[in-house]
């Protein structure tokens, strides 16, 4: 609602009477098409898990003592 009413400034009835479809393509022609990338490859992903590792190395200094 709030981007048929507020982005689109649709009237309340214009926007109830849209279909799915319709909004979609009007959301489009505000905002261009989506466009996603390819999830990355089993060894990109690799990569990256390596150079962002889940695991602060000596997370135990960053701790708030109590």
């Amino acid at each position: 609602m709030a981007a048929g009413l507020g982005l689109l400034r649709l009237e309340p009835r214009a926007f109830w009477l849209m279909t799915p479809r319709e909004l979609e393509a009007a959301m489009t022609g505000l905002f261009g098409s989506a466009k996603f990338d390819a999830p990355p490859a089993p060894r990109e992903l690799q990569a990256l898990i390596a150079k962002f590792p889940d695991e602060i190395p000596n997370a135990d200094n960053l701790r708030m003592k109590l």
